[in-house]
């Protein structure tokens, strides 16, 4: 997973699609909008998940990678000749599209090993890919120095190569919870905490340093020898669970020797029923497609398993996809335009990458304290996610404020801020659908709730904010007496090119933060129960039904 978050280092190469191409913002903005679409469109991704081992999905997502950012690659090296914009986008779309296939197939089998832990694990796996924005950039200066073009091919080839090296480590196993589980967890927290102070630390000495090729070496080595500390904690997890199962093998042969053991039991299959009548087959449809229609709209208790038309269709789906349309697009906004909003008010080029690397750092920090603090607060003083969700968009309206008001070192601040309350923003979301709708498919309804984002990225991005800074763009155009050649990029400069648009984007995230208040009310009963009551029958069948 930290090698999967290359969507968010779109403003480190956006610069070079718009000059190589000649793309105006809106242009630009329309491309960021199908990169959006394509990291969050991966309901083709779950449905295959729901039907193949994840091994599988791995390798779709990895082909799609490699051939979308080669593509791009080509293009902007011009390798190629110039493509049409809707061939960027659907470039774009595949590469972003990618990324949904190994999130979907290692979240979804960690969330159903793990369901009593959700939060947690959510946390840390998204956790993972907010922060890898910032260890692959480190990576890629260490390999191709400043080339922000060769940054493109960087991503094409390295997350496919990570997704086929652990192809076969990644599955759902049905094993008894652990009583050391959390324990575990929490040593993936430290090290992931380790990971994002490092970071911090390089970004803070980078941006005071110029850093050459081998001294982005050493700091990526430091950050990759940190990432393998992971592994010694699985390993050392194994040896002790291996152990435990010696010993109690063990055990057992010498409680029950041999002939003591339980018989064999032989006993004839059952025989298949015969095969019923043509007609009673066509009225025994007609019946189960009536029974079938009834379902959808009769959706059981919350918590329990819905099927995926019950859940998209329920009105708590509706309430939290509005919600997180209007909190996680107007955020994802801001992370798409970092480049351009730093540019626009004058910050060097090194200073811009800091707040990417920033953002990322941030959004990790988001994604596993929104994880740990939710499942800490809800199992012990029932306080439900979707309250945390609201208060979280209230928190990144301060943060869209910093940027329509150009407060001073505003980017500094509205980086940190909604890098942290994106991060919270989806790993609250992923969450609370896997606690209202169960997880017998969650493959697919985790994303569902996953194209919030490029919708409100959509309309808020693409709609609003491309727009009015083209519009800002040409008028300071105009008062200089310059007329726009044809191909030749817009560019806008202060603090008015982005002003209305975040006056407006703060007010939609309010609208959101309202939204989910109404989804607390409704859910209040549910999160005062205990929602993970039916795991722990489950895991005393299984314990009762396994020898000891």
């Amino acid at each position: 997973m930290s090698a999967n978050g290359s969507g968010y280092m779109f403003g480190l190469y956006s610069n070079d699609i718009k000059s190589k191409l000649g793309y105006d913002q809106s242009t630009l903005n329309l491309i960021s909008f199908f990169k959006d679409l394509g990291g969050n469109l991966g309901i083709s991704a779950g449905l295959i998940n729901e039907v193949s081992p994840p091994w599988v999905v791995l390798s779709i997502g990895a082909a799609m990678n490699f051939f979308g950012y080669l593509m791009i690659w080509t293009a902007i090296t011009n390798r190629v000749p110039k493509p049409h914009v809707w061939q960027m986008c659907l470039y774009i779309c595949i590469g972003a599209n990618s990324l949904s296939f190994p999130n979907t197939a290692a979240l979804v089998a960690c969330v159903k090993n793990f369901p009593e832990n959700r939060g947690s694990v959510i946390g840390l796996l998204k956790g993972s890919i907010g922060l890898s924005g910032a260890i692959l950039t480190q990576v890629y200066h260490a390999i191709y120095g400043n080339d922000s073009k060769a940054l493109v091919l960087f991503i094409a080839w390295l997350p496919p190569v990570v997704s086929l090296v652990f192809l076969r480590t990644i599955r759902i196993k049905n094993t008894i919870r652990q009583p050391n589980e959390l324990r575990v967890f929490c040593n993936f927290l430290y090290i992931s905490l380790g990971v994002a102070g490092s970071l911090m630390t390089i970004i803070i000495i980078q941006n005071s340093l110029h850093f050459k090729r081998p001294q982005y070496a050493a700091s990526a080595s430091v950050i990759l020898v940190l990432l393998f500390f992971s592994l010694f904690v699985v390993i050392n997890e194994e040896l002790k669970s291996w152990k435990l199962k010696k010993q109690a093998l063990k055990e057992t042969s010498q409680d029950f020797p041999i002939s003591e053991q339980l018989p064999v039991i032989t006993e004839n299959p059952l025989t298949p029923e015969p095969h019923p009548v043509a007609n009673r087959v066509m009225t025994n449809s007609f019946k189960t497609y009536l029974s079938w229609m009834k379902t959808i709209f009769n959706a059981p208790d919350r918590g329990e398993d819905y099927t995926i038309l019950q859940a998209v269709l329920s009105i708590d789906m509706v309430i939290l996809f509005i919600a997180t349309t209007c909190g996680a697009g107007g955020a994802l906004t801001l992370i798409d335009n970092l480049g351009q909003i730093g540019s626009s008010l004058g910050y060097p080029k090194h200073s811009i990458a800091t707040f990417i690397s920033l953002i990322s750092i941030w959004n990790f920090l988001g994604r596993v304290v929104a994880g740990f603090a939710s499942e800490i607060f809800l199992t012990k003083y029932k306080l439900p996610r979707p309250l945390l969700l609201a208060i979280v968009m209230l928190l990144s309206c301060v943060g869209h404020l910093l940027i329509a008001f150009s407060v001073s070192h505003s980017l500094y601040f509205a980086s940190v801020i909604n890098g942290f309350c994106y991060g919270a923003q989806l790993s609250l979301l992923f969450a609370i659908i896997s606690e209202l709708f169960g997880l017998k498919y969650y493959s697919t309804l985790y994303n569902v709730g996953a194209l919030s984002s490029p919708l409100g990225s959509y309309i808020l991005n693409v709609r609003v904010a491309g727009r009015l800074y083209d519009k800002e763009a040409l008028m300071q155009m105009k008062a200089l007496g310059i007329v726009r050649k044809a191909g030749e990029e817009l560019t806008c400069n202060g603090g008015k090119c982005y002003r209305t648009a975040f006056i407006v984007i703060t007010a939609v995230t309010l609208f959101g933060s309202l939204v989910s208040f109404i989804l607390v009310f409704r859910t209040r009963k549910f999160y005062q129960s205990d929602i993970y009551k039916k795991f722990r029958e489950e895991e005393t069948a299984m314990t009762q039904i396994t020898p000891n």
